[in-house]
């Protein structure tokens, strides 16, 4: 397999500072905080996330989710969020990612590719080289109510390890991980990095005994 010798771990849908500080302790080396979204778990309010933002350790990535298209409300959530990376989990429109960049210098960059069908490819090489990570997920952006994270569904890995493949930046993989297959997926996609929500939670609350198994997993196919 060929994967980082490290596979990194971010921690979705972190509702208050308790469970960032949970997730960084374990090792998380990102925490994903949830704003508005058509349907799915982990939504919090951008007042909360600018909170939880704010005491997220240097060298930790602080990934605002957000379902917007439009630049203006992007470049807006940023501000009041003060997160130092976006997920942009629906498509944009052509030159969207430009204009990120020009209005928002050091921010990165995380476009979401929902691993429907084998147009998950194009789509994904299409935003590579505009990004400075893509994110494969299981969602299902053209349903009635937009599906964009969260669903606790896993997708088709050999085909995120065909984009993996194809693409020149790091690749984070999502879509209904938990500890007992989180080892499977990193041996066969072979990730920059890992990102959870539901699989470490137990009753809607971050679980610590499944966040250490979570980790362990993680370690064990990392080494092996």
């Amino acid at each position: 397999m060929e994967h980082c010798e490290r596979v990194r771990v971010k921690i979705c849908c972190i509702a208050d500072r308790g469970e960032a500080g949970m997730a960084v302790r374990s090792g998380a080396a990102a925490v994903g905080l949830v704003s508005d979204m058509p349907s799915g778990p982990g939504v919090i309010e951008e007042r909360q996330i600018a909170g939880i933002a704010a005491v997220v350790p240097p060298g930790v990535g602080s990934f605002l989710l957000t379902s917007r298209r439009d630049v203006e409300g992007i470049v807006a959530q940023q501000r009041r969020c003060r997160v130092n990376t976006l997920q942009l989990c629906d498509r944009l429109p052509a030159g969207a990612w430009d204009e990120l960049r020009g209005r928002l210098p050091g921010i990165a960059l995380v476009q979401v590719v929902h691993v429907t069908g084998p147009e998950a490819l194009a789509e994904a090489r299409a935003a590579a080289p505009q990004v400075d990570a893509i994110l494969l997920d299981s969602g299902r952006p053209d349903a009635r109510v937009k599906e964009l994270g969260g669903t606790g569904r896993t997708h088709d890995w050999e085909l995120s390890r065909r984009i993996r493949e194809a693409v020149p930046v790091p690749i984070f993989l999502a879509g209904g991980l938990r500890p007992e297959n989180v080892g499977e997926a990193i041996k066969t996609v072979g990730p920059f990095a890992v990102d959870v929500c539901t699989g470490v939670r137990t009753a809607g609350r971050l679980d610590p005994a499944r966040l250490a198994d979570f980790f362990a997993a993680v370690r064990a196919a990392t080494l092996n």
